[in-house]
């Protein structure tokens, strides 16, 4: 039903999450991110408070491992969830219950982790940190870069509807939340997304902080 690769740059202390199901609105419900804190990837019979009661744990301190193992034990329903996360110094934990669905699996890496259920295969997470650990640049076009390299390995077994891509730094809201919420081809639709946005990401954070020195908005009558 989903996979996803969450994550932290190293470089810039940015976290984020990419996220693709063949669910609708998949990153509405499953993709946590607070910058400072860390990433919690909350799939599978979804349970969305868990993501924010991860993102609480980190905020105070928790390790990742801390973290999971008190979201584990705070469900009656641990069995059905499927968890992925990442805390505030890079290192990551992961949890798929015994109700997870289909074929499953989940892959870690340097400051990253990748988790997936009803896959096509259980190489999907590994290819994905893989593809992650292989691309420069910035993390949000490293996150989609695997994401399109779990869908290449066989992504899940039936086709990809919806995509998100989050990205928390220095601000208190994300600085990149964009959603493909029901498409053919939504990692396709997500890139093309991110093409778009990624000249202008920079400028929405600089009008929130002072928009005296921001840039023009570019659009009719704006001069």
């Amino acid at each position: 039903m989903t996979f996803s690769i969450a994550a932290r740059c190293a470089e810039t202390g940015m976290f984020g999450i990419a996220i693709s199901s063949s669910s609708p609105a998949v990153a509405a419900r499953c993709s946590h991110a607070r910058a400072g804190a860390g990433v919690v990837a909350s799939q599978n019979i979804t349970d969305p408070s868990l993501g924010f009661s991860g993102l609480e744990m980190l905020a105070t301190g928790a390790t990742a491992e801390e973290a999971l193992g008190r979201l584990v034990a705070s469900t009656p329903f641990a069995d059905y969830r499927q968890l992925a996360i990442v805390d505030a110094r890079g290192h990551v934990a992961g949890h798929s219950g015994e109700r997870t669905l289909g074929t499953h699996a989940m892959a870690k890496g340097e400051g990253c982790i990748a988790a997936g259920n009803l896959l096509s295969n259980t190489g999907v997470p590994q290819q994905m940190i893989a593809a992650f650990e292989a691309s420069s640049g910035g993390l949000p076009s490293r996150l989609l870069n695997a994401l399109a390299a779990g869908l290449k390995a066989g992504g899940e077994a039936g086709p990809v509807r919806s995509a998100g891509l989050k990205v928390v730094h220095n601000v208190a809201w994300p600085i990149v939340d964009l959603r493909v919420d029901w498409h053919d081809q939504p990692i396709e639709a997500l890139q093309d997304l991110w093409a778009v946005y990624e000249p202008q990401m920079e400028d929405y954070v600089k009008r929130a902080l002072d928009p005296n020195a921001a840039p023009s908005f570019g659009v009719p009558g704006d001069e």
